[in-house]
């Protein structure tokens, strides 16, 4: 027994460590991926199929065996259709770490970028002291063409005065998210997909559409609450602390935002490194 565990410890190499350890960090990623969705729970009726399956089988239950067995294979070839959310969020966030960048994001001024954040809270600021529901979507790397497209296009000049009227009730473009694009505001009254995760009860349809966009793209969504007049900032499919100063979402958004030019710094970065290493492959 012994000499039989000596010769497997011999075999290893570090290669299935490292084998083991990106495994090990694929799981995990995973894990987080469906953290808070509905997967964790079809993942336990699926172990369980497969407990009871086991037990018919041990137990000489043919009947029972064979009825398990094909609700297994149906649930595994249904799976892709039962996981859609969660692999779509999946691949997007994998993209969005890629190495080709999207047209999405338009580079801003440091000024520039300090006068749409200033017009957004302020907008956000009055709305919510009003009792005006809104969504206030700004795209980044991620396209959101698909979106732009279910409202009505706007193309006008950031300002809290556009942003006021539009989210007025009784509008005719107030029900709905506006998008924007780099300094400009694109469209209005746009339909976003709603969550799949589990939400708290006290947020409503606006809260579940504000986590849903951003769980399928990089956007940054200001929400207005119509109900208690609260200001959240949602990204990656998660509510900020509840806001209701206009300095309180001014300081929020920049960092946010700041956030986001860090990880397009890093990435313009690595993708410098690997031009320079296949440069340096080509000359040998």
């Amino acid at each position: 027994m012994q000499a039989r565990i000596y010769s497997i410890l011999r075999d290893i190499t570090y290669l299935d460590f490292i084998d083991v350890l990106l495994v090990s960090i694929f799981f995990y990623y995973i894990l987080l991926l469906i953290k808070g969705t509905r997967a964790p729970q079809i993942l336990q009726g699926l172990v369980a199929l497969l407990v009871l399956q086991g037990g018919a089988y041990l137990a000489q239950l043919e009947t029972l065996s064979y009825l398990l067995n094909g609700i297994l294979v149906s649930t595994v070839v249904a799976l892709p259709v039962v996981f859609q959310p969660e692999l779509r969020r999946a691949l997007t966030r994998l993209g969005q770490q890629g190495l080709i960048a999207s047209n999405g994001a338009r580079e801003l001024g440091q000024e520039e970028e300090k006068h749409i954040i200033d017009e957004i809270a302020f907008a956000a600021y009055n709305l919510s002291t009003t009792r005006f529901g809104a969504l206030i979507v700004l795209e980044q790397e991620t396209g959101l063409q698909e979106i732009i497209e279910t409202g009505q296009m706007v193309n006008g000049i950031i300002s809290a005065k556009l942003l006021q009227t539009i989210f007025r009730p009784k509008t005719p473009l107030h029900d709905g998210a506006v998008i924007i694009q780099g300094n400009k505001l694109t469209a209005a009254a746009c339909y976003l997909p709603l969550t799949e995760s589990v939400v708290d009860s006290r947020f409503g349809t606006r809260h579940r559409a504000a986590i849903g966009i951003t769980e399928q793209s990089d956007a940054i969504v200001v929400v207005v609450s119509e109900e208690t007049g609260e200001i959240r900032i949602a990204r990656d499919g998660v509510f900020s602390q509840p806001m209701t100063e206009e300095v309180q979402v001014c300081k929020a958004l920049n960092k946010e935002l700041m956030e986001e030019t860090n990880k397009e710094q890093k990435r313009i970065l690595s993708n410098v490194g690997l031009s320079w290493l296949r440069s340096l492959g080509g000359a040998k």
